[in-house]
């Protein structure tokens, strides 16, 4: 149970790692590989090579989710987290603009979407294996360690290795050298993860259904069609407003944060990769508390809690830390690690109310799917502020309207999807035998335990 919970946040992390490194490097980078006039316009185009990786995502989910529904999740995570690595890896290898013209940005580019398809594989292992292997009681408390202590860690690893790396390689040699280190270290995470993954047994809850479905008939694989199937279309629609909205509330605040560190209040490189770290490690107590709250009074009280509070706190928050500077680092740390703590909370049951929102033999599939897509459209949002900023001194307003706007949508979905708490348990009825209709009550929303809503 322990080393099941421990494998998902751990294989979480190291591939969030990978995915982060370029937020760490994004103004070191982004004049290397997408040279422009304009500050802004860089910037926005260094996001959205990282927004490339995000938009592949869904499609990685559907095709590894598939294969963790067909073949289980461990075999799934050793796949994926050995292949987000190598993709990390080749990608400090590249030569930059200045040597190789607009291939170089073509090359980079089509790494990033090779990480984004096997980034999205990953979720479809993690996010389920975890809350299938421990006993009702915990489920909540695992989503909120893998939601929250997988980004949580991610970003603290990749803090410490922009810290240490910046400290080897300082001012030009960073721009020559230190970039390319980052990226390599992601092999080194994945190899970690590997070692580590020797350990791992399968989920237990998928172990059952598949030989229950092998006693019913024979196998036929989930596949992402039959979402609409097992949910209502309101359900549906509604459970991707609420990731959406979770993604970008993420990717707006602790996604964004090591650029607003550096362009808006032009904090050094010491102190901004201290500050980081603080408020990468502030993810994880936040994230458990409400995973497990939300085990105590329901998943959509909690999303609809978290989400009011943030719908007025993150918007001020943006626009107080716009007008700091590089002296107030006090307030800089204060305010970085209430908005980090904010935006994370809503994230914490998320995976676990995915979980049970669908039957075993979909789960990974769907989860993977919803998540992904949510997070893909959600981490694009970091391009859309820079894109409506004409100016740096602009970010921080666009910034507040923006989490206003998604915090709203975040909103709108808790309105409207089911309550979930307890459902994970709940049989497939197309594993049963004899297999009854696929309509049957107990695959609706409405029959899930706690009720419609």
């Amino acid at each position: 149970m322990v080393t099941a919970g421990t494998a998902s946040t751990v294989g979480f992390a190291f591939d969030l790692f990978d995915l982060f490194i370029l937020l760490y490097v994004a103004s070191t980078v982004g004049p290397l590989f997408f040279p422009t006039d304009s500050p802004t316009l860089t910037l926005a185009a260094t996001f959205a090579s990282f927004g490339v990786s995000l938009v592949m995502r869904p499609l990685g989910g559907a095709v590894f989710g598939r294969y963790a529904d067909r073949h289980g999740r461990k075999q799934t995570m050793l796949v994926t987290v050995g292949g987000v690595g190598l993709a990390t890896a080749l990608m400090g290898t590249l030569p930059t603009y200045a040597a190789i013209g607009v291939a170089a940005p073509l090359v980079f580019v089509a790494l990033r979407l090779v990480q984004g398809l096997l980034v999205g594989g990953v979720v479809a292992s993690t996010h389920t294996l975890g809350t299938e292997t421990v006993p009702q009681r915990w489920r909540g408390l695992v989503s909120g360690l893998v939601a929250g202590g997988g980004p949580g860690l991610g970003a603290v690893i990749a803090s410490l290795v922009f810290l240490a790396v910046s400290s080897a390689f300082p001012g030009p040699a960073f721009d020559a050298w230190g970039w390319r280190i980052m990226f390599f270290t992601g092999l080194v995470a994945s190899l970690a993860s590997l070692a580590f993954f020797r350990l791992l047994e399968e989920s237990p809850v998928w172990a059952a259904a598949r030989a229950r479905a092998a006693g019913a008939a024979p196998e036929r694989p989930a596949r992402a069609r039959e979402l609409p199937t097992a949910v209502s279309p309101r359900t549906l629609v509604a459970a991707a407003a609420l990731v959406i909205g979770a993604g970008a509330q993420y990717y707006l605040t602790s996604g964004y944060l090591p650029t607003f560190l550096d362009k808006i209040n032009q904090l050094p490189t010491g102190a901004r990769g201290l500050l980081l770290v603080w408020t990468s490690l502030a993810i994880l107590p936040i994230a458990l508390l409400a995973g497990h709250a939300s085990e105590r009074f329901g998943r959509r009280p909690m999303f609809l809690a978290t989400g009011a509070v943030n719908l007025v706190a993150l918007p001020l928050l943006a626009l107080a830390m716009g007008g700091l500077g590089p002296d107030d680092t006090g307030a800089l740390l204060g305010y970085g690690l209430l908005i980090t703590v904010l935006a994370n909370a809503p994230i914490a049951a998320v995976p676990i109310f995915l979980n049970e929102l669908f039957p075993t033999r979909l789960r990974a599939t769907a989860t993977a799917l919803i998540w992904n897509g949510g997070f893909a459209i959600g981490g694009l949002t970091t391009t859309f502020v820079s894109l409506a900023s004409p100016t740096v001194p602009d970010i921080p307003g666009r910034l507040a309207v923006f989490l206003a706007v998604v915090v709203a949508l975040f909103l709108l979905g808790a309105a409207f999807v089911p309550e979930t708490r307890g459902a994970l348990d709940r049989e497939d009825p197309r594993d049963a035998v004899p297999s009854p209709s696929p309509t049957a009550a107990a695959d609706r929303p409405e029959a899930l335990p706690g009720g419609s809503r």
